[in-house]
């Protein structure tokens, strides 16, 4: 009586999604909302594909010069605000939003930008869906720039 020894090579059937799933890194953040966990008292970090969403919601609401040492960073949105509302305004909304994603989130894919301008409250209404690269999955991040005064 032989016995028989299983190793990687030795299974049978499709095992790209298995492989995909043990190689899957797990991506953590600081929930800005400081949210206390209700037992040990202790914020509640963000995971995975949320920490990402809050990444890229992040990344986007920067300014330039905002970072020390990575003056370039950000999306610029609200310096855009006191422009006139028209087609051109949204254009360049749109542009920053894609290059300050592709140059600072590389973990996802812009699908596509919808931003509506609402001249009744001043404002902009922004909708970026993303495909993150590594889940497969899609998100979207919702954005609404208010002028103040």
């Amino acid at each position: 009586m032989s016995t028989q020894i299983l190793s990687d090579k030795s299974v049978k059937g499709d095992v790209t999604k298995a492989s995909k799933s043990a190689r899957r890194r797990q991506w953590t953040d600081l929930d800005l909302n400081l949210a206390l966990h209700p037992i040990r008292k202790d914020i509640i970090p963000l995971k995975d594909d949320v920490a990402i969403k809050y990444a890229v919601r992040n990344l986007l609401l920067t300014n330039f010069y905002e970072k020390p040492f990575n003056l370039g960073v950000g999306a610029n949105l609200r310096a855009l605000l006191f422009e006139p509302a028209d087609a051109i305004t949204k254009q360049t909304l749109r542009k920053n939003i894609v290059r300050c994603i592709k140059a600072g989130e590389q973990r996802v894919n812009v699908v596509f930008v919808n931003i509506v301008d609402e001249p009744d409250t001043n404002s902009y209404r922004i909708l970026v869906k993303f495909r993150i690269k590594e889940y497969d999955a899609e998100q979207d991040v919702e954005i609404v720039l208010r002028r103040l005064r």
